[in-house]
């Protein structure tokens, strides 16, 4: 018995690939206005938070929620970042915040006013805090 091996068939080569057809240029469609935010509409929340005013900023500066939020997001940590380094932020008609050092103070002696007893005070290490003094048309509008 003679044996016969089957040699692979040829690949026929690759037929030229068409480009797609092209669609016609859509026309602009005219853009819905953006719903009002839930939170806009009736009374406000109890507690706005900075999802809140990031959804009105997106929606009064045509801006998409996801955007306006990072961006918020973005002034508070420059905030920190700038209050980190010792300036003070003055945003007008809003107010100034600032960083105020508390001096570290030594133990010293008191009494208690109501025994008269000498007693000992501990000492108090230096803290630092943010502080918020509103501006005048702040104060007025509330």
């Amino acid at each position: 018995m003679a044996r016969t091996t089957k040699k692979p068939a040829k690949r026929a080569a690759p037929a030229a690939r068409k480009a797609p057809a092209r669609k016609a240029a859509a026309k602009p469609k005219a853009a819905k206005p953006a719903a009002k935010p839930a939170s806009m509409i009736g009374a406000l929340p109890a507690i706005v938070t900075l999802r809140h005013l990031a959804e009105w900023a997106g929606y009064n500066h045509g801006v998409p929620k996801q955007q306006a939020t990072a961006m918020l997001s973005g002034f508070v940590s420059d905030i920190g970042r700038a209050l980190k380094r010792g300036s003070k932020i003055r945003i007008p008609d809003l107010g100034i915040l600032q960083v105020r050092v508390r001096p570290a103070r030594p133990a010293r002696k008191g009494r208690n006013p109501a025994t008269g007893e000498e007693i000992m005070i501990k000492a108090s290490r230096a803290s630092k805090r943010v502080a918020f003094r509103p501006a005048k048309t702040l104060k007025e509008s509330v």
